[in-house]
């Protein structure tokens, strides 16, 4: 039997989840869950190998991750939900919508984009994974971090990303980049029928402009928000505007 993932869990009302990305855990989603958890019963996983769920065994594939957090839903009873994900996330969640596509009714892909190798970012696969073998994993997981946000190590959130990424274990990164490698999520994207918002910073240096504009072209009606002077987590960089992104998307008056 499948390990539960840990999470956090607050609020009551309508089912909101939230799944962060590479290196991060359910506590970068401490302003959201205040902001919402007065309307919406907001559940916060934590992805297999990262978080609390640090000492659980990364799987190597994004599908492994969907049926894990789908998995959990399940045990929690939750059959329908509005569903956020970010960067990594933002592909788990792609892949939840195609595997689960009657459960979700809202869907947010934020600071992600559909083809997991990753055009136009900081650095290619290749070179993190070489950098993650020659090279001290500390010392990586804070570089990679700092590239989140716009002023780097001095951000005001890079505390918080730094003691997350350091949690990380070497086989678990190196099993979320095979796992970006063999995923692409392009041809599925005329499949998904939710509300669809696609939000992104306009610095992100991740997730270049190609990957949400083919979001927004790819899925029929999506909608589209760049956030301008934030990088790759908007969420902690511009909360008060990520949040009232959310919440006119979401119909939270």
């Amino acid at each position: 039997m499948m390990a539960q993932l840990s999470y956090r869990r607050q609020g009551t009302g309508r089912p909101l989840v939230l799944v962060h990305g590479f290196l991060g855990g359910s506590t970068m989603w401490t302003d959201q869950i205040a902001a919402f958890s007065d309307r919406a019963d907001v559940i916060c996983p934590d992805l297999a190998g990262f978080g609390d769920s640090a000492a659980l065994e990364a799987p190597d594939t994004i599908a492994g991750h969907a049926r894990q957090v789908l998995g959990l839903l399940d045990d929690l009873g939750i059959d329908d939900f509005a569903l956020l994900g970010h960067s990594m996330g933002g592909m788990i969640v792609q892949e939840m919508a195609r595997r689960a596509p009657g459960r979700i009714s809202d869907l947010i892909l934020y600071g992600t984009g559909p083809q997991g190798v990753l055009p136009g970012r900081f650095e290619t696969i290749a070179e993190s994974r070489a950098r993650f073998l020659h090279e001290d994993l500390g010392a990586t997981v804070e570089r990679i971090a700092a590239t989140w946000f716009l002023r780097g190590a001095e951000a005001e959130g890079y505390a918080l990303c730094q003691k997350l990424a350091r949690q990380v274990r070497l086989p678990t990164a190196l099993a979320s980049l095979s796992a970006w490698e063999t995923w692409d999520g392009r041809a599925a994207l005329r499949d998904i029928r939710a509300r669809t918002l696609v939000l992104w910073g306009s610095h992100d240096r991740s997730y270049g402009w190609s990957q949400p504009e083919a979001l927004w072209r790819g899925i029929a009606d999506a909608d589209l928000a760049v956030v301008p002077g934030a990088a790759h987590n908007v969420h902690m960089e511009k909360p008060a505007i990520f949040n009232a992104l959310l919440r006119d998307f979401l119909g939270f008056s």
